[in-house]
């Protein structure tokens, strides 16, 4: 398996914090109170029920929907000050794949490193997930998870500091489980920052736990 982080420019970054975060969907409050305090090595990982608002929160994190109340600081500034700045910090990998069927798999990076402007190395994000016998295949051929790797293979040529990841590992077998573990881990060893919202339990050292209830923020601690 290649070090792409080795590959990379290692982000830079004083961090993200978060302050009496809440979210309102639907015409009710799903989170209130979130707090957490991030600095450039560090891992968040946010469990919950369904419907806890896991995959809210990262949606907030990402500026796809508005806080219902609190904020986001990158660096110390509030990311309403200059949101396009602070998106172009940032990988979101939704729970849904977003592969596009009818390109081919390397065409589908590639795609994805036009749109985000980030000059990724296609064959070494393929490489990461053993995806390289696939990259002339059209994507609609792949099985759910081949398109999960698919999804998670251009993470192998970020040079984002901030990874935002709900569900990662959905459709996963526990090699390319390990393989996104690793990912993680190189990221972070760079400086990067991740933030993962899952049900599965991913081997994330050192990452701090976010809880979810249902009233929202349950509690924050260290895991081992």
């Amino acid at each position: 398996m290649e070090d792409l982080a080795h590959n990379q420019t290692p982000p830079t970054t004083s961090g993200i914090a978060l302050h009496d975060l809440a979210c309102d969907r639907g015409g009710r409050r799903v989170f209130t109170g979130v707090q957490a305090d991030l600095s450039p090595g560090d891992a968040l990982v946010v469990r919950g029920t369904n419907g806890s608002g896991k995959s809210s929160l990262l949606r907030v994190l990402a500026g796809y929907i508005p806080a219902g109340d609190g904020s986001i600081t990158w660096n110390g500034i509030n990311v309403r000050d200059d949101i396009g700045l602070y998106q172009s910090c940032l990988h979101y990998v939704g729970h849904l794949d977003g592969v596009k069927p009818v390109l081919s798999v390397r065409e589908n990076i590639a795609l994805w490193s036009l749109l985000m402007g980030d000059p990724m190395d296609v064959d070494a994000a393929l490489a990461h997930f053993g995806l390289r016998k696939l990259a002339d295949l059209p994507a609609k051929y792949l099985s759910a998870g081949q398109k999960r790797r698919l999804n998670l293979a251009r993470l192998g040529a970020s040079r984002r500091p901030l990874w935002l990841l709900d569900e990662p590992a959905v459709s996963l077998d526990a090699q390319s489980v390990a393989q996104l573990e690793s990912l993680i881990a190189d990221h972070r060893r760079a400086g990067g920052i991740a933030i993962v919202a899952t049900h599965n339990d991913l081997n994330i050292e050192d990452a701090t736990l976010l809880s979810l209830g249902k009233q929202g923020f349950e509690s924050q601690e260290r895991e081992s």
